[in-house]
C-alpha cells in the first residue's frame, strides 16, 4: 500500500500541488490514515486544509476507495 501511495502522489497530486509551487510526501499510512506533509508553497498556507478536502482526498478516495479511512497533515 505504501508503494500504492508514493505513486499516486508522485503522479496524481504532486503535479497538481505543482501549479501552487508545492508539493506532498507521505509520512505514514496506518490503520487507513494517510499522514501527509506539504511542502514548497503549500507548507503553511492558509488554504491547505481547503487543498487537502477538495484536490487531494478526492484524488486517494479514487484510487483507493475505503481503503483510505482519513487523510491528515503533518504540521511538525
Amino acid at each position: 500500500m505504501i508503494e500504492k501511495l508514493k505513486h499516486i502522489i508522485n503522479e496524481e497530486i504532486n503535479p497538481y500541488l505543482a501549479m501552487h509551487q508545492g508539493s506532498a510526501e507521505l509520512v505514514d499510512f496506518a490503520d487507513g490514515i494517510v499522514t501527509l506533509k506539504l511542502q514548497g508553497g503549500c507548507s503553511g498556507c492558509p488554504s491547505s486544509q481547503l487543498t487537502l478536502f477538495n484536490g487531494i482526498v478526492p484524488i486517494l478516495k479514487e484510487h483507493l476507495g475505503d481503503d483510505i479511512e482519513d487523510v491528515v497533515l503533518d504540521h511538525s
